[in-house]
């Protein structure tokens, strides 16, 4: 009797709500920073210890649940970030590219699959968006990915894929095409007409 009223209590004691030092595990630690990452998908908060004095960084992201990925086979399983991370990753083994565009594409994807607003999603339209990102970050992981995805059996679908991809505008010819519209359209709202 006396063993389940104790269990009790420390069951009904409030959680703790303070981060543990990841150097000397101290129970406290405190917030010096907090802004905003992401595109404010994310706070990122740097925080230091009282007991050890280190600083480390933490990042808060809100958890929302992602649709299922409906694969090939039929068989729906959780979307995995994890998986799709390592299948980006892996198209772009040592290409010239940063860690935070690979964030961004994962996160983009991710965007993408919430807005979707669907409980279930093919795999076919994941990889789809992830060929997207690809495509705007790397060429030659983009055709790396797309040989794969697409099941490529000779030569002749890697010289089609190339083919397509070099008619397919990059990145930053579009963001000039937009800047050279934008400019274009201010350029005709300021003339005036002529006076007659």
């Amino acid at each position: 009797m006396r063993g389940s009223r104790f269990t009790a209590l420390l069951l009904a004691r409030p959680p703790e709500t303070t981060l543990q030092c990841p150097f000397c595990k101290a129970p406290d630690t405190r917030v010096i920073d907090s802004r905003l990452a992401e595109d404010g998908t994310q706070v990122r908060r740097r925080r230091g210890c009282e007991a050890c004095g280190q600083r480390f960084t933490t990042f808060e992201r809100a958890q929302l649940n992602m649709p299922n990925v409906v694969k090939r086979s039929g068989d729906p399983e959780p979307f995995n970030e994890d998986k799709l991370r390592r299948g980006i990753e892996h198209a772009l083994f040592k290409r010239p590219v940063t860690v935070e565009r690979v964030d961004h594409a994962v996160d983009s994807v991710m965007r993408k699959l919430r807005a979707s607003g669907e409980r279930e999603l093919p795999s076919r339209q994941v990889g789809e968006w992830v060929m997207e990102e690809l495509r705007d970050l790397d060429h030659v992981a983009y055709v790396r990915f797309a040989s794969i995805y697409r099941s490529f059996e000779d030569v002749n679908a890697f010289r089609e894929e190339i083919e397509r991809l070099q008619k397919h505008p990059t990145a930053e010819q579009r963001k000039s095409q937009m800047s050279l519209l934008a400019e274009a359209s201010g350029k005709s709202g300021d003339s005036k007409p002529p006076k007659s």
